[in-house]
């Protein structure tokens, strides 16, 4: 193990990418290297396969993956994983929710998770941050605007009482929040290459047909978005440096 992070991060795995994206590896993979983490700075626990939650202590902190699940289905791995992050976020433990992850921990602290009124939104899309978000860990001296890589249906509805809301979209409201000091969800997928985000807007092609939208034009649009992965790269640090490492 690498002495000088000894702490390990947390990935909870609670869903697989489309069945066409999985020679790509699955989310915690992903994840790992957009974080610039090591393959023995990670453990990966798959809730949604049926893994144990391990005891908080000795990891760096955690980070919660998407899923094609719902957050609404109230499903007992992911509430089970809901109560394991109220308790570690009130311990303050740093969190980093993505996507399910994000709505997840939104839904474990209070707040309400549901459909996205406007729908599915997918792509590069363009987040604006609010001017409080220029004092947070990770988002401060980033541009007010900034490209993102988006796929979902469902969103926050309702942040957790005491919650920051750091970024907003044309179609959510609630594209990061941070609660406390220590905890962040993204709507946003920081771990999409412009090479996974193509890949989700073609498996996901006959629905966006039936949404009257065209895939092909999507998928053109797509470009890379490293500011909004160096927002998981600060998680990294920021919790490492909590730990004085």
């Amino acid at each position: 193990m690498n002495h000088r992070h000894p702490r390990p991060f947390l990935i909870l795995e609670t869903g697989q990418p489309v069945a066409s994206m999985r020679r790509h590896r699955g989310f915690p993979h992903w994840i790992r290297v957009a974080a610039g983490l090591t393959a023995d700075e990670a453990v990966v626990v798959n809730v949604e396969g049926g893994d144990a939650l391990p005891q908080r202590e000795g990891f760096a902190g955690t980070i919660i993956t998407g899923s094609a699940a719902m957050v609404t289905e109230r499903r007992d791995w992911s509430e089970r994983s809901a109560a394991w992050l109220r308790d570690a976020a009130q311990a303050g433990m740093p969190l980093f929710g993505i996507c399910y992850g994000h709505q997840l921990l939104a839904h474990a602290l209070g707040g309400e998770v549901g459909d996205n009124p406007t729908g599915r939104e997918m792509g590069t899309i363009g987040l604006e941050l609010h001017p409080h978000a220029d004092e947070d860990p990770l988002f401060q001296g980033l541009p007010s605007q900034f490209a993102a890589q988006a796929t979902h249906l469902q969103t926050v509805l309702r942040t957790p009482q005491g919650a920051t809301v750091l970024a907003r979209s044309t179609q959510d409201d609630c594209h990061a929040f941070r609660w406390g000091d220590r905890a962040w969800g993204v709507q946003f997928h920081p771990e999409f290459s412009a090479t996974h985000m193509r890949g989700y807007v073609q498996a996901r092609r006959e629905a966006l047909q039936n949404e009257g939208r065209c895939a092909k034009s999507l998928a053109r649009s797509v470009s890379a978005t490293p500011y909004a992965r160096r927002v998981l790269r600060r998680f990294v640090r920021h919790a490492r440096n909590l730990h004085g490492h």
